[in-house]
């Protein structure tokens, strides 16, 4: 498997495909996946956009990851703005990078492919901290929640609900840059 960094014009040409990986790794059914198509293609051009993926040999679209400068407007942002306190809002989303998406096809799981691509896409962000959130889910038994926690994430918010979906969510963050060899993949 090939890891490249890929450009907004990248994405968009697979964009099906990011889509597909999406929908495998987050268990959603087909009908979401459209409105997702929507928004996955208009975070393109949002400002300190950043995306990796991963290609088998044949070229297929094994996983992805993407994220941008977390800014006021930004639907996530001020999601997770309104429920910080004031100090928590000036430290975490003040020169902050967003995961927005990082995904890996369930058949490509536990090779790696995530820690790989979380830390290309860490040593591309710009800012002074990342934020990400992922579904709430048992810490020891979920492959997502062991790659954050080895990759330094700690809690930011916990069993967050997001409007439009009933699963609580954890809102993760860290201080950037990543240091050299801390990372175990």
């Amino acid at each position: 498997m090939r890891l490249v960094a890929w450009q907004p014009d990248d994405l968009l040409r697979r964009l099906d495909d990011v889509v597909a990986v999406y929908g495998e790794a987050m268990g959603y059914r087909k009908e979401l996946l459209q409105t997702r198509r929507g928004y996955i293609g208009s975070h393109v051009r949002r400002p300190g956009f950043r995306a990796v993926a991963t290609l088998t040999a044949e070229g297929r679209l094994a996983g992805f990851g993407y994220g941008y400068t977390s800014a006021p407007g930004q639907w996530w942002h001020d999601q997770v703005r309104a429920s910080l306190d004031e100090p928590s809002r000036r430290y975490w989303l003040s020169d902050c990078f967003e995961v927005v998406e990082l995904h890996v096809r369930p058949v490509a799981q536990g090779h790696g492919v995530g820690a790989r691509q979380l830390r290309a896409l860490l040593a591309m962000a710009e800012g002074k901290r990342v934020l990400l959130s992922t579904p709430e889910a048992d810490e020891q038994a979920s492959r997502a929640w062991r790659l954050y926690r080895r990759f330094g994430f700690s809690d930011v918010l916990r069993d967050f609900l997001f409007p439009g979906d009933e699963r609580a969510f954890a809102i993760l963050g860290r201080e950037l840059p990543l240091a050299e060899g801390t990372v175990g993949g």
